[in-house]
This record gives structure tokens, sequence and C-alpha cells, in this order.
């Protein structure tokens, strides 16, 4: 039986995805694959990038399909990928935050079955700072935390989307853990910074003290003010990352780099909070229990 341009191109094909730089593609990077490589690879001009894209599931082309609420995803994986790597596949410049940020960096016994991956807006025209008042800040943290939608489910995990706000990736880096090479994910300190900020995505306040005192040997408090100042919160969300500092054991000299921030209004640690006490130093609202 006579064989097809693509079955005499196959070795050469299968060579060139074995070799090529990533192996995770979209589909639109896949049918530039195949213009830039047709003539090389004596294809057909008929031959679509559909009709391609069907051939290589035949030999090692894996497709991966996650369904969001309003759209579905497709990323494609020449042989098996590690989830963390397909999960950053899914939006453009993303990284990992949160509660997959602590896992990664070590900072909690839980493996958490929902991926948070963060890609930020695109930088706006600066606009004035609103200004705050107590009873703004006192109506807002009576309400849960806003949460993202965008959730899909691939096997035994849920990828969360989050549409952060724009930072330039301050305090992303790269790292290889056994769940993935070249991963980016926040920083110690921007992490720290961040599961402070939005407790819902990391484990609740009790996980959250627990991974302030497992960083206290890896982290640095004058890098974490430094980023903390570049991110420019609204809210004093430097209260709560003192008041953690504080009762993770932290030394006096790493908690008065935070205390050289204004302290200006009464904060919160999280919300809805039922039973409070109240912290004079960091003038913070925080569960009651949590005190004991």
């Amino acid at each position: 039986m006579k064989q097809t341009r693509f079955q005499i191109a196959k070795k050469d094909i299968v060579s060139f995805f074995d070799n090529y730089r990533t192996n995770i593609f979209k589909y639109s990077s896949i049918a530039d694959l195949l213009e830039q490589n047709r003539a090389f690879w004596r294809l057909p001009v008929h031959l679509s990038a559909g009709s391609f894209i069907r051939l290589l599931l035949d030999i090692k082309l894996k497709e991966h399909r996650f369904q969001f609420p309003h759209r579905a995803v497709i990323i494609y994986s020449w042989g098996d990928v590690p989830i963390y790597n397909l999960a950053l596949s899914l939006a453009d410049n993303a990284y990992f935050t949160h509660y997959t940020a602590l896992y990664l960096h070590n900072l909690t016994d839980q493996v958490p079955k929902t991926i948070c991956v963060n890609f930020e807006q695109s930088l706006k025209r600066q606009s004035k700072k609103i200004s705050l008042a107590q009873n703004r800040i006192d109506f807002a943290f009576s309400r849960p935390q806003r949460e993202s939608k965008m959730i899909a489910t691939y096997g035994d995990y849920n990828i969360c989307l989050l549409n952060g706000q724009f930072t330039g990736k301050a305090g992303v880096v790269q790292i290889n853990t056994d769940e993935g090479k070249n991963l980016s994910v926040t920083d110690i300190e921007r992490t720290l910074i961040d599961i402070a900020v939005r407790p819902a995505y990391s484990g609740g306040i009790y996980e959250i003290l627990n991974a302030y005192i497992r960083a206290k040997d890896r982290v640095s408090i004058n890098k974490l003010t430094a980023i903390l100042k570049q991110l420019n919160f609204i809210y004093p969300y430097h209260q709560a990352i003192g008041f953690y500092l504080e009762k993770a054991g932290y030394s006096n000299d790493q908690i008065k780099l935070l205390k050289k921030f204004d302290i200006n209004y009464n904060f919160y640690l999280t919300r809805e909070i039922k039973e409070k006490a109240f912290s004079e130093t960091w003038r913070l609202y925080y569960p009651q229990e949590f005190g004991s």
C-alpha cells in the first residue's frame, strides 16, 4: 500500500517534536509549526492544522480540555506533562500564587487540590487612589471575600484562574520541583503577602500562621516590605502581616519594619469575624479563638 506524505515524513515530524523547546502547545502554535515546516516535511497544501493534529494524536500528542464556566480551553502536550506545567499554560505570563505557592515552597503539609494560577491585568493609567474611611473598611470586611468563578476541574484537581492586579510580576521566580520544571511562582516574600491579603485562597488564618512560622529561617523581611510598598494596596494589609509576624515569633528587629508603615485605621485579619478580639499594637480585629 502506498504511503501518505505524512507517513513518509513521520520520522522527521516525531524527531522535531521530541527535540522542540517546549512540549506544551496551543492549537495556534501547532498550526504555525505546520506552516513553517510544511515544505520541509513535504506535506500537502490541503492538510489543515486540525487534520495534522488528529494525525499527531495517533502518535504521541495528547489533548487536555479545561472546561471553565463560559468557555473551554484546550491544550496539547507532546507526551505526558505534569498538571502544574499544564495549568501554567492556560494563560500568558501566568504564575502560581496563594495555597499553591505555599505548597511549592514547602510551607504547608497539605497537598491542595485547588491550583491557583494568576495572570495579571494590563497596566492601567494611574488613577487617583481611593481614600479610606473607617466605615468603608468595616463594611467591606463584614462581607465575604469575592472569589474567582474561573474554575475548571481536571482529574483530581480544580484549576482556579485569578486575574490579579498588574504588578509587573513582582516577586515572581522560577523553580524546579518534583511537581514540574521551570514553574513560575511567587517567591516566599510575595507569597506571605498574598496569603495575608486573600486568606480564602490560602487555607485560612491558621494555615497562614503555620506558613509564617515555617518561613522564619527563609524569608527576608526587608524584601517583603519592599514588595509590599511596590504593591501599594489600598487597604492596610501591613497591619495583618505585622500581626502574623508577631504571633509567629519573629524578632523585634524584623517586626519593627512593619511598624514603619502608617497605622491610621482599625483593620481586620480576615472577613466576617463573628466574635472579635483586638490587637492594640496593630489596631487589628481577629477571631477571638485565634488568640488562644
